[in-house]
């Protein structure tokens, strides 16, 4: 409405993150037992209508971002429509050098407002890439997105390597795996372990999945979309801190933070 009424300022967003409780509209089933409906998940991930928000909300910055991921074993020939959230007016999309056509953005619908669709793509394993034109109709930025294989390494990717010696201060460390080719594998499920050493503790762990019923004080948990995070506190003294993932199977992931004055 924002866009269209000079009256209105804003808009406002139930809610920002999914939190424990409310579990909308599966109140009744069993283990949900958090919310759906955050822009980000439970771990504080973000989810894909967060890249709808941003396209809106980030005037500045390039959004650009396809789904779904494209690791849909079984479903070969199958019609999979793709979406992509930009704010870019038009795109290509290709599948595996094949073009899928241009949509362009148009007021028919909310849904064909704030996104391209692509509704009768079908399924084949390989790559998905889109190709984003600017107003005058030249390319100016591309996707792609590309079906990953086995599961083969973790990775850690922190939100800041250096931390607070107080005691309370934390590092938010998403851990995910990928394939031998670096590609993320968004539908593993493994069971990783965690373990800090060093100047620091292990705080906390989430995966954002809203049936899980693991612990998030426990030094281990099960990947949800391929994805978790792990909370890593400061100890009062200054120094390095350690952090291992562990996976079945899965070569390991080392992760070194500091911590100061």
């Amino acid at each position: 409405m924002q866009d269209d009424k000079p009256w209105v300022i804003g808009e406002f967003v139930w809610t920002g993150f999914d939190y424990l409780g409310e579990p909308t509209p599966y109140d009744d089933s069993w283990p949900s037992r958090s919310s759906y409906f955050g822009i980000n998940d439970l771990a504080g991930l973000p989810k894909d209508r967060y890249y709808l928000y941003r396209s809106r909300w980030n005037t500045s910055d390039e959004t650009l971002h396809i789904l779904p991921h494209w690791n849909w074993k079984g479903r070969e020939g199958e019609t999979t429509p793709v979406f992509v959230y930009t704010n870019y007016e038009s795109a290509e999309l290709f599948v595996n050098g094949k073009s899928m056509g241009i949509q362009k953005k148009n007021h028919a619908t909310p849904q064909n407002r704030y996104r391209l669709m692509w509704m009768d793509v079908k399924y084949e394993p390989g790559t998905l890439k889109v190709v984003a034109f600017d107003k005058e109709g030249k390319p100016v930025a591309e996707k792609e997105v590309k079906t990953a294989g086995k599961p083969y390494k973790i990775v850690l990717n922190p939100d800041r390597k250096t931390i607070k010696a107080d005691g309370k201060d934390l590092s938010y460390v998403t851990v995910s795996v990928v394939d031998k080719n670096g590609i993320e594998c968004p539908t593993a499920t493994d069971q990783l372990k965690f373990k800090v050493t060093g100047n620091g503790t292990f705080r906390a762990a989430c995966n954002g999945d809203a049936t899980s019923l693991e612990l998030f004080h426990l030094p281990t948990m099960k990947l949800f979309s391929g994805k978790l995070v792990v909370t890593v506190q400061s100890k009062t003294q200054v120094g390095a801190i350690q952090l291992k993932v562990t996976g079945k199977g899965l070569k390991r992931g080392d992760l070194n933070l500091n911590s100061v004055n």
